[in-house]
């Protein structure tokens, strides 16, 4: 994948050019990345691509670290809690 195509407005590189970015910035600007993909990309895709680019060359950038996370998090809630939670239970 091309990382224009994984990285579309150009914020994870803006991340990684920050000197002194924090880990907590890192995560905003990821929730503002993911926001911004179009639904069609595969998000997986867009994060290994985005891993080879920037990742490996700054292995200790926290942008690098919510990457690597954001990849190997589960996809599935374990449980859901609530009333949908309940509700879900009983059918």
């Amino acid at each position: 994948m091309l990382i224009e195509a994984a990285d579309p407005k150009g914020l994870v590189r803006e991340s990684y050019a920050i000197e002194g970015i924090t880990l907590g910035e890192c995560k905003s600007i990821f929730i503002d990345w993911a926001l911004s993909l179009p639904l069609v990309v595969d998000t997986k895709d867009c994060l290994r691509s985005l891993l080879a680019h920037y990742g490996v060359p700054n292995p200790d950038h926290p942008m690098t670290g919510v990457l690597t996370e954001a990849l190997t998090a589960p996809s599935e809630p374990k449980r859901r809690g609530g009333r949908a939670g309940r509700f879900a239970a009983n059918l």
